[in-house]
């Protein structure tokens, strides 16, 4: 019986598949404990998040401020691979890593689309740090909206592709789905500080100071 002959990849696609493979590879901590569980309670994905947050447990611990900011800042670290990667497909695309041009044009939106993701995402964790009483309010406000923009992002690039897709695609997708997913933990994560309120902080500086 004769074997097919395999075609290597080109050194540009085996460097495409590296980052592909690289965005969903993450390495993720153990099951988390009481102070992890506890904080990932409120969010929709909580496997998700107590995995993801598990290494913050001993800063964080019952503090809803350091955990908002803790689940943006992996947010925001998953979302940067995800962008290498389709920054990485669309600049692979006319070479035939993708085959269909509509494809490589939902490709092409999605890396605008994981930009403006993560310019909201940064505004977001530059608030979370500067957090203060008197505004309090307004600054939650600010987070809400842009954190929900970033997850509007995500799901627009997700929208950009029908469900006829190759393999490589529905790989990158999924990656696209998680960071969805960690983006809502995120929402979800800030929507607990803004209704425990700006006595939250106080949590922190009473923590910093024994």
């Amino acid at each position: 019986m004769m074997l097919a002959h395999f075609k290597p990849f080109s050194p540009s696609k085996q460097l495409a598949w590296i980052l592909i493979l690289s965005c969903c590879l993450a390495s993720q901590n153990g099951n988390g404990d009481k102070y992890t569980i506890d904080a990932c309670s409120v969010t929709p994905y909580r496997d998700l998040c107590v995995r993801s947050l598990a290494s913050f447990s001993n800063e964080a611990k019952q503090d809803p401020s350091k955990w908002a900011r803790a689940g943006v800042s992996v947010t925001i670290g998953e979302a940067k691979k995800v962008a290498r990667s389709l920054a990485n497909l669309k600049q692979n695309g006319s070479r035939g890593f993708v085959a269909r041009a509509r494809d490589r044009m939902a490709i092409a939106d999605c890396v605008e689309c994981f930009q403006d993701a993560l310019d909201n995402l940064h505004e977001s964790l530059d608030v979370l740090r500067n957090l203060s009483v008197v505004q309090f309010g307004s600054q939650m406000e600010d987070v809400i909206t842009w954190i929900s923009a970033a997850l509007t992002d995500e799901d627009t690039c997700l929208d950009g592709f029908d469900q006829e897709k190759g393999k490589h695609l529905a790989f990158v997708l999924n990656c696209v789905s998680k960071t969805s997913y960690m983006t809502s933990n995120a929402l979800a994560l800030v929507n607990k500080l803004a209704t425990t309120g700006p006595g939250s902080l106080a949590y922190g500086l009473k923590h910093r100071r024994s």
